[in-house]
């Protein structure tokens, strides 16, 4: 009883000082991304972005769908603060619930591209030989065409929508991260450490998933963070070009190519829009930029 309850203070003693390393970690990295005013202000506008997105119904003043023809093509003003589209829509409410949007698509193609990318990547470097050229064939026909055009083909393929421009910007978006990947790979995989635990018996499974990944990982995070602002822009494109959300969702991209048309007299129908895409990609390339200097070494 008196061996089951020290070893039960000695778990919960040790949880204690792995939580104390992980936030004294976490405060080192917060501070080291303060340091770089663009950093900051990259971080803060995606945390901006993030809070209005899942505070939406809070924020947005009025409803985002509901049309009032008696007020469309307002300027801006204390009840409309960026204005109303040309069916008497509330501009800010749109982009506040298009925020929403444009988080789902980064979320998603991030979270599909990555583990894809760094998975294959891994593969070819370290594998090498007919692994290594098959799969790194098979990337080099997705970088050689443009990623706009490649999303456009995909897209007009499988059908305008939401779900179908992840897909698109996802099999367009994996490519650089494998070759990323791959270049790492190659340069770790004759390393004495990797031979020391090869000499050992480990499979390649168990040096691939415990010691190449996770040294390869930093600097996919951060080739993904600077993909980010791509992501949006293509997402955008897509919308403008009515292959992505349907009317009357409220897209960036979707919203600048319905005001286009009134764009000459109403310019806060596409300027508005047209910033929120500009700031958020800024902001990522900006975050990325700093994650590239505290994560990576060789950037110093």
């Amino acid at each position: 009883m008196t061996l089951s309850l020290e070893s039960g203070a000695a778990a919960v003693g040790e949880r204690r000082v792995r939580l104390k390393r992980a936030a004294r970690r976490s405060a080192a990295f917060i501070g080291q991304m303060a340091r770089n005013p663009l950093t900051a202000i990259g971080g803060a506008i995606i945390l901006l972005l993030i809070v209005t997105a899942l505070f939406a119904p809070w924020i947005a003043p009025y409803n985002p769908l509901i049309q009032d023809l008696n007020n469309a093509l307002s300027p801006p003003d204390a009840r409309h603060w960026f204005g109303t589209d040309e069916f008497g829509r509330d501009i800010f409410s749109r982009l506040v619930y298009g925020a929403r949007i444009t988080l789902y698509i980064v979320l998603l193609v991030s979270l599909t591209v990555g583990p894809l990318g760094l998975a294959l990547g891994v593969t070819a470097g370290y594998f090498g030989d007919a692994v290594d050229k098959a799969l790194m064939r098979i990337t080099d026909i997705f970088i050689s065409f443009p990623s706009l055009v490649l999303a456009l083909a995909f897209v007009a393929a499988l059908g305008p929508g939401l779900e179908h421009v992840v897909i698109a910007i996802a099999l367009t978006a994996w490519p650089p991260i494998a070759r990323l990947a791959r270049a790492e790979t190659l340069s770790l995989r004759q390393a004495d450490f990797i031979s020391a635990v090869r000499l050992q018996g480990a499979s390649p499974l168990r040096v691939l998933w415990r010691h190449i990944v996770p040294l390869c990982l930093p600097s996919v995070i951060i080739r993904i963070t600077m993909n980010m602002a791509g992501i949006i822009l293509t997402a955008a494109g897509l919308g403008f070009l009515g292959l992505g959300a349907q009317p009357p969702q409220p897209e960036w991209g979707a919203m600048i190519s319905s005001g286009r048309t009134y764009m000459m007299e109403c310019w806060w129908v596409v300027t508005i829009p047209g910033l929120a895409i500009l700031i958020n990609s800024l902001a990522f390339n900006f975050l990325g930029d700093g994650l590239r200097d505290i994560l990576d070494p060789r950037s110093e």
